[in-house]
């Protein structure tokens, strides 16, 4: 058997800027779909459930003509709107 000859240098760089092109701009994958789902989910979830929770507190600690309850919820749908749509923004950029 003969030994098979060692890749030449230019190999050797080309497939090593390969390697780092394919890490530094990976491709699309159902992984990254799901896990940018997950994280506009719960963007909007945590602030709109939060913001549940404290109005059923101020309905029965300081009840007024409009439910708190309703008014942060909505408030929570809003802001964690804004949060999904900053952080969108900010995925589309990093591309």
């Amino acid at each position: 058997m003969t030994p098979k000859p060692d890749k030449s240098s230019g190999d050797i760089i080309r497939q090593a800027k390969r390697m780092k092109s394919r890490r530094d701009n990976p491709g699309p994958s159902p992984l990254r779909g799901i896990s940018t789902f997950g994280m506009i989910g719960w963007s909007i979830v945590v602030p709109t459930v939060g913001g549940a929770f404290l109005g059923l507190w101020l309905d029965r600690v300081a009840p007024q003509g409009f439910s708190w309850t309703l008014a942060l919820i909505l408030g929570g749908v809003v802001v964690g709107a804004i949060i999904a749509a900053s952080w969108i923004n900010k995925e589309r950029d990093d591309k």
